[in-house]
């Protein structure tokens, strides 16, 4: 089975043009995904047909879990689409089917190589039973008291298509046990199917530095959907502008927000490498 590496700021994944082809994809997601024993990613993503948009995605975690949508894994997706022709940027415009709905990619190419994409993520949701976490309150729901291995941290929970909590910070993410508190976050019982847990800091209106521990896979070098939980997170909380770079381990992503409408995202999509997986 031929598939494709690659990465959005660290960010990796391996593609498939799936076809009708019927497999145990979670098996062969975790399997595939292995840093050791496979060719390692973060999540494996499915090259699917779709009546409603140019190219159509499914996502599974490192561990086999099957995830809703990513920003940096559909910019990745992108590129390979248009670059291999399974989609025509037409207006310079592509668009991918997920699991919420339509999302739609501005490309630039130049000799029939995608060199930029900026990514439509959709609105936020706010709602408690949107996101989904177990709390009261009107959406939304800003510095929720979380009680995590004897700390109290003040959430900031929203849906990006995805579930994220966000910890903003008044010191540098770089000291943050990422590690030790990211997965007890991710499984604690006020989010009924997990979620991806964000630390954040402001540097200034235009700037901030972001980790992400992701649902199913752990910390990554970057998460697309990630920053943008963590943009509109502060955001909400008055402190960046409509347009912030956010520094992560593996590069720096770019996210805008008008305060209501979609958020978008852009940064760097690369190849990595191709490869053949055994069949059976």
């Amino acid at each position: 089975m031929r598939f494709a590496k690659l990465h959005g700021a660290g960010n990796d994944f391996l593609l498939v043009e799936a076809g009708d082809r019927e497999r145990d994809w979670h098996a062969l997601a975790a399997a595939m995904c292995d840093r050791h024993f496979g060719a390692g990613a973060d999540g494996l993503m499915l090259v699917l047909p779709s009546a409603k948009a140019d190219v159509r995605m499914r996502l599974f975690n490192a561990d086999g879990s099957e995830a809703e949508v990513s920003g940096n894994g559909v910019r990745c997706l992108v590129k390979y689409a248009a670059e291999r022709g399974l989609a025509q940027a037409k207006g310079g415009r592509v668009t991918v089917e997920a699991v919420h709905g339509v999302l739609e990619a501005g490309v630039v190419q130049e000799g029939g190589r995608v060199t930029a994409v900026r990514l439509s993520m959709g609105r936020p949701r706010f709602a408690p039973q949107e996101v989904p976490v177990s709390a009261a309150g009107s959406p939304p729901l800003l510095d929720l008291p979380l009680d995590v291995d004897g700390r109290r941290l003040a959430l900031t929970c929203l849906s990006m298509g995805n579930p994220h909590a966000v910890l903003i910070q008044a010191e540098p993410v770089q000291a943050y046990p990422l590690a030790e508190i990211g997965p007890k976050v991710e499984r604690h019982p006020a989010f009924p199917e997990r979620v991806n847990f964000g630390v954040a800091h402001v540097i200034s209106p235009q700037r901030m530095d972001v980790r992400v521990w992701e649902r199913g896979v752990g910390e990554t070098l970057a998460c697309g959907s990630g920053c943008c939980a963590a943009m509109v997170a502060a955001r909400l909380h008055g402190l960046v502008g409509e347009r912030v770079d956010i520094t992560q381990p593996g590069g720096v992503l770019t996210v805008e927000w008008d305060g209501s409408g979609d958020v978008y995202l852009s940064g760097p999509a690369e190849f990595v490498f191709e490869g053949d997986w055994p069949e059976g």
